[in-house]
């Protein structure tokens, strides 16, 4: 029994302190990210939420129904071997360019800046990176030291497929601007951005940075990244307009009533990033299936669009190659013009023919 409850106590230790001293769990709000939490209309009995109720089924019966299809072999849920790359090529030109590199990070040339979008470039989306299942491609087509300067890094939330703490810790230093949904900011910081290279904003928050014309816009998910947080932190999608240049970024999102709200503010977008991976009927409330993505797509009135969101890691149950060829054929069911570029292929947004082949198969 001593012995029981020496484990037991020792158990309990650990545990607490790896919520208060691990830093890739992230940081704790501010006395003023709270207030600003609770200005929000976005923010209510503690916890931010949604536009529309988004109720995600943790009942027991679905828990072990999601538990045993993991436990099932599949071997078609990751690429055999990893996944064919293009050395990352930075032209110097004035023209908008977006590249991408797998799951939903992007970088964009968009009138003589750089943005990063949600740079997860570590191996691992977990708080223990060293466990689990890595990248797709393996490795990226660079490396984080090569980057230039980066005008700003945005965020849409804090979820380790989003947010890494490893990949921070090596841009950080080289970005000049931080720019993320309410309450995200607190994570940065413990991980040593300074506050003045931080802006935290709200749904339907338009600004100006640096020549761009930015808006913090709707998406319907959900946020954390331990035991105690959930919900603690806003989510959003991103809006991102240059001199001649419109482009819209989903987050992750299920699907819902802002796309059109977004496509009645800010439409028509010359492109589209737009998530299509990780879903389950199961949790179609925060992930958008295929299908939903192109629907999704036409109704923030996007020209182009861009699927992400896959193609890095394994975190749902479907075959890996699954959401791009559902995307393909839902586009071209709505004559929706669709580009599926290679990772680390830079494309030009307003090029007469975009990248279109099936590189997965």
């Amino acid at each position: 029994m001593i012995l029981t409850l020496s484990i037991l106590a020792a158990l309990v230790v650990a545990v607490i302190l790896v919520l208060n001293f691990y830093p890739h769990l992230g940081g704790k709000p501010s006395s003023e990210q709270k207030q600003r939490r609770v200005q929000s209309k976005n923010f209510q009995n503690g916890k931010f939420i949604n536009q529309i109720p988004t109720r995600m089924d943790s009942s027991v019966k679905t828990s072990l129904s999601i538990l045993r299809d993991f436990v099932k072999p599949n071997p078609n849920r990751k690429p055999g071997s990893p996944l064919p790359m293009e050395p990352l090529h930075l032209p110097e030109d004035q023209d908008a360019k977006v590249t991408w590199f797998g799951h939903s990070a992007l970088l964009l040339q968009l009138d003589g800046k750089t943005l990063l979008v949600d740079p997860m470039f570590g191996r691992t989306p977990s708080p223990f990176p060293q466990f689990g299942g890595g990248r797709y491609s393996g490795s990226l087509p660079f490396e984080i030291e090569e980057l230039p300067v980066i005008d700003a890094v945005i965020l849409s939330h804090d979820h380790y497929d989003h947010l890494d703490y490893g990949s921070i810790k090596r841009l950080k230093h080289k970005v000049r601007q931080f720019i993320v949904p309410l309450g995200v900011g607190a994570h940065l910081k413990r991980w040593g951005v300074a506050a003045e290279k931080i802006q935290e904003h709200d749904w339907w928050s338009e600004f100006q940075y640096e020549g761009l014309t930015l808006a913090c816009t709707p998406a319907r998910h959900f946020s954390g990244r331990s035991l105690t947080d959930r919900d603690s932190t806003l989510w959003c999608s991103w809006v991102i307009i240059g001199e001649q240049t419109k482009l819209y970024f989903s987050g992750d999102s299920g699907y819902g009533p802002h796309f059109q709200e977004i496509g009645r503010a800010y439409g028509p977008f010359d492109l589209t990033f737009m998530e299509c991976g990780q879903y389950d009927p199961r949790w179609a409330a925060i992930h958008m299936m295929p299908e939903e993505t192109v629907q999704a797509h036409l109704d923030v009135q996007g020209k182009v669009l861009i699927p992400i969101h896959w193609a890095a890691f394994t975190l749902a149950l479907h075959d890996w190659t699954d959401p791009v060829e559902r995307v393909l054929q839902a586009a071209q069911l709505n004559n929706v013009t669709l580009a599926t570029p290679k990772l680390g292929e830079a494309v030009r947004v307003h090029a007469a023919e975009y990248p279109v082949s099936t590189w997965w198969r």
